[in-house]
Parts: structure tokens; C-alpha cells; sequence
């Protein structure tokens, strides 16, 4: 069986795109992992992605490179708001598939700024 997430597995960063209440698309380059066929990314509760997350949960994905140039096929799906054990195993994927980024620099700097982190799954 293949996963709906297949055309950016291999992908290191991903093109997020999320919609303000006007409907307005916004992209942001974030960087995403799998567990098994369960793609996961990061931010943090006072990025205006995640509050426009809140209000509205359905995204537009690409795989990208670092800077966000989009370089395969966009897909359609929505973000869930992962939790305790989920949100872990989030974290422990992304700290494998980025260990300096992802494992070091971005958990550092959101201690540091106290700034509270959001994993999220996409889901088709």
C-alpha cells in the first residue's frame, strides 16, 4: 500500500501552506519526518502558521528545499494538533531525520525563548 504523503517522504523540508480567515494562502518552508506512513512537523504557539492552524487545519503540501522553492507535487491534506505520547514520538522522528536542526537548535532556541512547541500530523 502506498502512503497519500509518498510524493514528500524523501523530502527534508516541505512547502506549508496555510489560509488566513480571508482565505489568503501563506507558505512557510518547515522541515517534516515520517514514522512509518505518519508525516510530522514543528512550530511553536506564537507563529501566525500555527495560529491560522488553530481556525482553519487544512494545508497545502510540497516537498521544497530549505529556502521554500517548491520542487515536486503539491497535495492537499490537514494538520492535527498532536498531544503527550504522539507528540513525543513526533519529536523523536524529527530529532532522527534533522539531528542538528531538529534535535538541537530549534528544541534550544524554544526553551530559551519560551516559546511552547506544537507538533503536528498531517493527514490526508
Amino acid at each position: 500500500m502506498t502512503s497519500y504523503f509518498e510524493p514528500i517522504r524523501r523530502a527534508g523540508t516541505i512547502q506549508l501552506t496555510t489560509y488566513k480567515r480571508d482565505g489568503t494562502a501563506v507558505s512557510t518552508p518547515v522541515s517534516i519526518a515520517f514514522d512509518q506512513d505518519r508525516p510530522y512537523f514543528r512550530s511553536y504557539d506564537k507563529a501566525w502558521k500555527t495560529k491560522r492552524l488553530r481556525r482553519n487545519p487544512v494545508v497545502d503540501v510540497a516537498p521544497a528545499t530549505v529556502r521554500g522553492k517548491v520542487t515536486g507535487p503539491q497535495l492537499r491534506g490537514t494538520a492535527r494538533l498532536l498531544a503527550g505520547d504522539e507528540a513525543e514520538a513526533a519529536a523523536r522522528a524529527l530529532a532522527r531525520r534533522h539531528p542538528m536542526l531538529q534535535g538541537a537548535l530549534v528544541p534550544m532556541m524554544h526553551r530559551v525563548l519560551r516559546y511552547q512547541t506544537m507538533h503536528y500530523e498531517l493527514e490526508p
